[in-house]
C-alpha cells in the first residue's frame, strides 16, 4: 500500500500485457495472502519482533542491492523523512495488524484494512491544501463505517465474539498507515521509489524492533517453541510480501493508471478470507459476507470519482 495510489493520475508507460498480468497477480494474490502468513507467524513468534526483524532484514538487503547497482547515498533529510513515514506505516500500521491478528482472524483483519481509502479521504480533507470530501465521499464514508459496525458488533467467522481490542488495534493501524501515507507526501523523499522503500523498511523495522525490546519480547519468547510454519511464514513475508509484492506494486504505479492499481483493495480481503478458510479453518459466516459487501461498497463509492477522472 502506498499513498501514491491516491494520486488522480499516474504516468502510463509502454509495457507488455504479460508483465501487467504478472504484477497484478502478485499484488492481488501475494498481498492478499500476507494476512494468513502473519496469522501463522504470530502463532509462535511475538508480533513486534516478528515484524521488526522482517522489515529490517528486507530493508537492509534491498538497500545493499541498490547500492551495488550504483544508487546514490541517501541524504540526511531522506533518512529523517523515511523514519517518520516508516514508523507510522510499519510500526503503527503493519505492527498493529500483526498484534491484532493474535486475536482476530486473518480475513477479518484484511476486511478492516480495506477501509484504508476512507481514511485517506479523511486525512486528505484535513491536510493543508487537501481536497474537501464531496457528498458522495461522505456517503461512502458512512456506508463503510456501517460495515465496520456490522463486523465489530457481531461474531467472528468462528462464531465467537470478536475481541474489541483486536478491532480497535486494526483501526489504529489503518489510521497510522493512512496518515503516514497522506502527510508523508509533504516530506522530501529519495528520487528512487525503491530506495525510499528500503529506507522506510529499515527505519520502520528498527522502530518495531525497539518496541519489541521494550515489551521484553526477545527475552520472553521460547525459541525452541517457534514452529517451522511460523519461520516459513516469516520468510514468505520477507521474500514475497516485502520484495516481490511491493516491487510489483511500484512497477504498476509507474506503468498503469492509479485507479486501476487501487483495485487491490477490493481483491485482497476476498483472497484473505478464502485462504483463511482453506488453510486454518476460519469459517465464513453470512454476517462476514454482509460486512464485506457493505465495507467494499463504501470504499467503491469513495473511490468512484477518482476512478472516473483517471
Amino acid at each position: 500500500m502506498s499513498s501514491a495510489s491516491n494520486d488522480p493520475e499516474t504516468p502510463i508507460r509502454t509495457f507488455t500485457r504479460g508483465a501487467e498480468v504478472f504484477h497484478f497477480g502478485s499484488v492481488y494474490l501475494i498481498w492478499g495472502s500476507t494476512y494468513l502468513a502473519i496469522r501463522v507467524a504470530v502463532e509462535t513468534m511475538p508480533p513486534f519482533l516478528m515484524a521488526g526483524t522482517r522489515f529490517l532484514f528486507a530493508g537492509i538487503c534491498l538497500f545493499l542491492w541498490l547500492k551495488l547497482r550504483g544508487a546514490a547515498w541517501p541524504k540526511a533529510v531522506h533518512w529523517r523523512s523515511s523514519a517518520i513515514i516508516g514508523t507510522l506505516l510499519l510500526l503503527g500500521g503493519n505492527g498493529m495488524v500483526c498484534w491484532a491478528e493474535q486475536y482476530v482472524p486473518s480475513g477479518i483483519a484484511a476486511l478492516m484494512v480495506a477501509t484504508q481509502p476512507i481514511w485517506f479521504m479523511l486525512f486528505d480533507a484535513i491536510r493543508p491544501g487537501g481536497a474537501r470530501p464531496t457528498l458522495l465521499g461522505i456517503t461512502g464514508l458512512l456506508v463503510g463505517f456501517a460495515g465496520v459496525v456490522v463486523l465489530a458488533t457481531g461474531r467472528s467467522m468462528g462464531g465467537a465474539e470478536l475481541p474489541i481490542a483486536g478491532i480497535l488495534g486494526l483501526l489504529v493501524g489503518c489510521v497510522c498507515w493512512s496518515g503516514g501515507s497522506v502527510f508523508g507526501k509533504q516530506l522530501e523523499r529519495p528520487p528512487s521509489p525503491l530506495m525510499g522503500s528500503a529506507l522506510q523498511m529499515v527505519c520502520g523495522g528498527a522502530a518495531l524492533t525497539l518496541v519489541a525490546l521494550l515489551r521484553g519480547e526477545p527475552a520472553s519468547v521460547r525459541w525452541d517453541a517457534v514452529s517451522s510454519q511460523s519461520l516459513m511464514s516469516w520468510g514468505y513475508l520477507v521474500v514475497f510480501g516485502s520484495w516481490i509484492g511491493f516491487g510489483s506494486y511500484v512497477w504498476l504505479l509507474e506503468h498503469v493508471a492509479a485507479a486501476k492499481v487501487a483495485t487491490y483493495a477490493y481483491v485482497n480481503p476476498a483472497i484473505a478470507v478464502l485462504l483463511g478458510w482453506l488453510f486454518v479453518n476460519e469459517p465464513f459466516t453470512l454476517r462476514t459476507l454482509l460486512a464485506m459487501a457493505v465495507i467494499l461498497g463504501g470504499v467503491l463509492i469513495v473511490q468512484w470519482p477518482r476512478a472516473k477522472r483517471t
